[in-house]
Formats: C-alpha cells, sequence, structure tokens
C-alpha cells in the first residue's frame, strides 16, 4: 500500500469517527438528553398524532438498532482487515456524510425549521441510494460484514424514505396545508401509495434487499397502526398503511438475488 493510500485510508476511518461521535451528540439532542425531544420540537409537528402519516410512537424504536449498526461500523472499518477494504473506501465518506445529515436534521427541528428539515432528510435518503448502489458494484467478503454493513445501511434507507413522506406531511400542516376530510384522507392515500411505488423502484434498483423492504415496512405498518388505534383516527388510511407495507416486502422477495461473498485468503 502506497502512503498516499494509507493516508487516505486514514482520513477517511477518522472521518467516518468524528461522524459517528457527531451522530451521537445529535441523537442526545433528539432524546431530550441535551434538548427537547423531536417529537416536542418544532410545536409537536413531528408528534405521533399530528398528522395522518405520522407513525406511531413505537415505530421509531427502529434507531436503536440504525444506531448500534452505525456504530458497528464504525468499528469495523478500523479493523486492520478492513482497513483497504474496497467496500470501505467506497462507503466510508457516504456513510460519514449521512451520520452529519442525521444530526443536523435534528439539530434544524430543534429550532422548529421544518422545511430545512425537509430538504435534509431529502438529501440523507439521496446519500443512502448512492451508497447502497456502490455497496452492489462489490462482493463482501464475509457474512458479518453482509449483516453491519449492508443490513445497517438498507435499514437506514428503508427506514428514512417512510419518515421522508412523513416529515413532508409535517411540514405541510405546520405551514397551514391542512385540508379537511375527505380531502386529507385522499391526500394521504396518495402519498401511500407513492411511498409503495419508492419501495418497488428500491426494491428493482437494490435487488430487492430485505433490510430496506423491512424497515419501510416497520415505518408503513406503524402509519397503519397509529391511524387504527390512535388520533386521529382514519380506518382507511390505516389500512392503506398497511397494504402499502405488503406491496414493499412482496416486492422485495419478487426481486431479490443473494449478495456473494468472496473470503478474501
Amino acid at each position: 500500500m502506497t502512503a498516499s493510500r494509507a493516508t487516505s485510508d486514514r482520513l477517511r476511518q477518522v472521518a467516518v469517527t468524528v461522524a459517528e461521535i457527531g451522530c451521537i451528540l445529535g441523537t442526545l439532542v433528539g432524546v431530550g438528553v441535551l434538548g427537547t425531544r423531536v417529537e416536542e420540537s418544532s410545536g409537536g409537528a413531528l408528534a405521533a398524532d399530528a398528522t395522518l402519516l405520522a407513525p406511531a410512537s413505537p415505530a421509531f424504536s427502529i434507531w436503536s438498532v440504525i444506531y448500534v449498526g452505525l456504530a458497528a461500523y464504525t468499528i469495523w472499518q478500523w479493523l486492520p482487515a478492513n482497513t483497504a477494504n474496497i467496500r470501505a473506501r467506497r462507503s466510508g465518506w457516504l456513510v460519514a456524510l449521512s451520520m452529519l445529515l442525521n444530526a443536523a436534521w435534528l439539530l434544524v427541528t430543534q429550532q422548529g425549521w421544518l422545511w430545512a428539515s425537509v430538504a435534509v432528510i431529502a438529501a440523507l435518503v439521496v446519500t443512502l441510494g448512492v451508497l447502497l448502489r456502490r455497496l452492489d458494484e462489490t462482493a463482501a467478503t464475509s457474512r458479518a460484514e453482509l449483516v453491519v454493513v449492508d443490513g445497517t445501511m438498507g435499514l437506514y434507507l428503508g427506514w428514512v424514505a417512510v419518515a421522508t413522506c412523513a416529515n413532508v406531511t409535517a411540514a405541510l400542516v405546520a405551514s397551514g396545508v391542512d385540508p379537511a376530510r375527505p380531502t386529507s384522507t385522499f391526500s394521504a392515500l396518495a402519498v401511500l401509495a407513492a411511498a409503495a411505488g419508492i419501495g418497488v423502484l428500491l426494491a428493482t434498483r437494490l435487488g430487492g434487499r430485505y433490510s430496506v423492504a423491512l424497515a419501510m415496512a416497520w415505518g408503513l405498518g406503524w402509519i397503519g397502526v397509529g391511524r387504527i388505534t390512535d388520533q386521529p383516527k382514519s380506518p382507511t388510511v390505516g389500512l392503506a398503511a398497511l397494504a402499502a407495507a405488503l406491496v414493499v416486502v412482496a416486492a422485495a422477495s419478487h426481486r431479490h438475488r443473494p449478495r456473494p461473498i468472496i473470503a478474501v485468503p
């Protein structure tokens, strides 16, 4: 390995680690340790009962899995065997960017800047989409790598894709765009149809990654539960959200292709 390549690898590893620290600090803000909890920020616009497309509170527990996965990725890319790993090199800077965008989203929502949060989460979706396409271009070197890298990033993208729909809806409602029913119901159904379409698109473009589909189904499923059991109640929207979750999983199952593993001697 050349000196310049070694320096580049070390800079990437440090950048990922610094971004992980920033992500942790942002999380402490979002859960209320250093700031206001997300559901209480922005005037409650992001609470579980704020809009027809807000997931029920238990949905957000998926962040615990994602954050553990990001921490595991940070450790994984420091392991000597992975310093020069081609997938670490191709993913590291994007993972770092995703964690900084995650922290930025939490900070802007603290300020009540909902449309800024929409821009940030949209950038996060694009970043993760590019990241997973890059991961598809080279094979993993172990099953553990598939879990830590592909599994984590897939869950991350799937959840954020659904959260983006909820985020846009929250921003519209907070801006005064809150039509009376049945118009609001029809609008929610249109967004859920779009979310299902996004799930099908991701299944097609990313080879039916189950981690992406399961995270999307998790978010859509909890939107369904929220609308059936909690305020604002709408059984129609709830059932549509559950149907969208099934569509996403079915699309992933149809398009799924096993990820190859090429062991490094």
